[in-house]
């Protein structure tokens, strides 16, 4: 396996850990009270806006030839990064 591939795969195993955190925060929302579930929802769709740049990053460096890729990662690590500190931070704040 090529390192874009290996790099590709860590990248969308993580991926799948913070959707299953996220669905984990949204399942709680659903049991909250009203105001609570407010804040969960809001927290929840910032999240999934967050996962879907971070998606689009990911598609970004599929679509990259070669060794351009390499050029990508760097934006592909902080969206990583950016999600990785906001999911930390929800289930710190709701879990």
């Amino acid at each position: 396996m090529d390192e874009k591939n290996a790099y590709r795969r860590k990248l969308e195993a993580r991926l799948d850990q913070w959707r299953a955190e996220i669905d984990k925060l949204q399942n709680k929302a659903a049991e909250a009270s009203a105001d609570a579930r407010q804040e969960y929802d809001e927290q929840v769709r910032n999240l999934r806006e967050q996962q879907q740049d971070a998606r689009a990053k990911l598609m970004e460096l599929d679509d990259a030839s070669g060794e351009a890729w390499k050029d990508l990662k760097k934006g592909v690590e902080r969206a990583w990064d950016d999600l990785g500190a906001a999911v930390k931070k929800a289930r710190k704040r709701f879990g």
